[in-house]
C-alpha cells in the first residue's frame, strides 16, 4: 500500500520528530476528518507499505531521519515557487530548499524526486514574465536532480477566496504562454512538464497531462509494478492515487494565503499547540470514546518482472 503524508499538511517541514518516532514505533493513529471518533491505525512496516509519498515545501528537518526512512520506498513532491512571504509568510528562502532538493534528490535518486511549481497565480507582482524567469531559474538549478515538473493554476475553493480574496483565475491565454514557456524550459534541463488536475490543454506543447502523483510516478520510483485497488478520484480530471493519508487539516504551520488544507490561522494555530511528538496522533491524543481500527495494509507489489528493471 501507499501511506500519503502530505495532501492535509506538511510533516517534514513541521512534524518531522514526530514521523521517526512513529517510524520507531512502527505505526501512527489517524483521525478520520469526516468522522472524529473513528480512528485508523497504520502499521509502518516495509513488508506492507510500498512506498512513503511526501508533498512538502521545506524537507529539510526530515534530513536527520533518513537513516530511519531507508527500509522504505520514497516519492517526494517538493514545492519551489517564486513567491515572497507575503504569500508564503513561513516558506523558507528559495535558494536553501533548492539546495536541500539537491541534496536529498542525492540521497534517494532523481527518479524519486519532483518539483511543483504550483499554485501559479497571476497579479501585477507575479506576472507571465517573471514565471517564465522565475521557472527557468529554478530548472536549472534543479537539473540532473529530478526529470519531472508539476504546475498547476490557482484554484479559487473556498477557503482560498477567504484567505487571499484578490486571487483572480489565470485567464486561458495565460496558461497557454506559461504551458508553451515551462515545457521549452524543461526540454532544455531534462524535466517533464506534468499539470495537475488542468485537463489536456498543454498536451499540445509536449506536456504530459496524464497526472502529477499517479500509480505510475509511484512505480517509477519503485521500479516495480503495483497492482493496486481500484480508486475514486479526489476530484474531477485528478488523476492522483493518493492512498492512506496521516496528516491532519488545518496544521501546516506555512500559512500560504492560497493553502487548500488550512480554514485561517487561528484554527492552525490552536491545533499545532495541541501537537505532542509522542502522541501517535499527529493532533492532540486518543480519548475514551475513539474506535480505533486496523487499516487494511497488503503489499501492492506485482512480484512479476518489470519493465522498470
Amino acid at each position: 500500500m501507499i501511506i500519503n503524508t502530505g495532501q492535509r499538511t506538511d510533516i517534514p517541514a513541521f512534524y518531522a520528530e514526530w514521523f521517526a518516532i512513529r517510524l520507531r514505533e512502527g505505526f501512527v493513529l489517524v483521525r478520520n476528518p469526516y468522522n472524529p471518533k473513528r480512528v485508523a491505525r497504520y502499521r509502518l512496516n516495509p513488508d506492507v507499505v510500498d512506498i512513503i509519498s511526501f508533498c512538502t515545501k521545506n524537507p529539510e528537518p526530515m534530513l536527520q531521519y533518513m537513516d530511519l526512512l531507508r527500509p522504505f520506498h520514497q516519492l517526494w513532491h517538493v514545492t519551489i515557487t517564486p513567491y515572497g512571504k507575503e504569500i508564503e509568510p513561513r516558506v523558507p528562502d528559495k535558494r536553501q530548499v533548492l539546495d536541500t532538493f539537491r541534496r536529498l534528490s542525492e540521497q534517494v535518486g532523481p527518479e524519486c524526486m519532483v518539483w511543483r511549481y504550483d499554485p501559479i497565480f497571476i497579479s501585477e507582482t507575479y506576472s507571465v514574465d517573471r514565471h517564465i524567469r522565475a521557472f527557468a531559474y529554478m530548472a536549472e538549478a534543479l537539473e540532473g536532480y529530478t526529470h519531472t515538473a508539476v504546475i498547476s493554476f490557482i484554484d479559487l475553493y473556498e477557503k482560498t477566496r477567504r484567505n487571499f480574496p484578490e486571487a483572480k483565475p489565470v485567464r486561458e491565454e495565460e496558461q497557454l504562454a506559461l504551458g508553451r514557456a515551462f515545457v521549452e524550459t524543461g526540454r532544455q534541463y531534462g524535466m517533464t512538464i506534468r499539470p495537475c488536475a488542468e485537463g489536456d490543454e498543454l498536451q499540445q506543447f509536449g506536456a504530459d497531462c496524464s497526472g502529477c502523483n499517479t500509480v505510475f510516478m509511484y512505480e517509477r520510483a519503485l521500479g516495480q509494478r503495483l497492482k493496486v485497488p481500484g480508486f475514486a478520484p479526489a476530484r474531477k480530471a485528478c488523476a492522483c492515487y493518493l492512498g492512506g493519508d496521516i496528516g491532519a487539516y488545518n496544521t501546516c504551520g506555512h500559512l500560504c494565503r492560497y493553502c487548500y488544507a488550512n480554514y485561517d490561522a487561528a484554527t492552525v494555530r490552536m491545533n499545532m499547540a495541541r501537537h505532542y511528538p509522542a502522541s501517535p496522533l499527529l493532533v492532540g491524543d486518543l480519548m475514551p470514546d475513539d474506535e480505533v481500527y486496523d487499516a487494511k495494509q497488503e503489499s501492492w507489489i506485482d512480484p512479476q518482472i518489470s519493465m522498470f528493471v
